[in-house]
């Protein structure tokens, strides 16, 4: 179970890494989901994704929830790190312009995840899922910048 999700994680930052090379970030393509090596995200992940449980309980567990929202605070190329809650008397959400830097990385992991898992059709992925996305209005005008250039 381990093994199998290292190899799968291992072939991940590979191909995160070719893309970040052609964006211009090799360094972050190199450090890219280092914090799934941690305890807390490695553990949870592989029985997730090659575990014994059945779909229903991996659906809802607990352990994989938590370890993706560790993942997803910890990493600042995913577009949740930049959602704020804010706890004042009015409670709202409002999402931080990303960085170039983190939007290029998001890019690469897009694609490198697209490459690793079988289907490199960001822009499908995106068109099903940017309506789920809370995103600065510059961030994502530079992400469909990005990803219908080639288009």
């Amino acid at each position: 179970m381990i093994v199998k999700h290292l190899w799968k994680l291992l072939c991940h930052k590979w191909f995160v890494f070719v893309e970040a090379c052609k964006l211009g970030v090799p360094w972050l393509g190199f450090i890219h989901d280092a914090s799934k090596f941690q305890l807390c995200e490695l553990l949870p992940y592989a029985r997730y994704f090659y575990g014994t449980s059945s779909p229903n309980e991996r659906e809802h567990g607990v352990d994989f929830d938590m370890a993706w929202n560790h993942h997803q605070k910890c990493n600042k190329h995913h577009w949740q790190y930049w959602v704020l809650i804010n706890d004042r008397s009015d409670p709202q959400i409002s999402a931080l312009p990303m960085p170039e830097r983190y939007i290029l990385e998001m890019m690469a992991d897009w694609q490198g995840a697209g490459r690793a898992y079988g289907s490199s059709d960001s822009i499908g992925w995106y068109e099903g899922t940017k309506d789920k996305q809370i995103m600065h209005p510059d961030t994502r005008k530079r992400v469909e910048e990005l990803l219908y250039a080639n288009a």
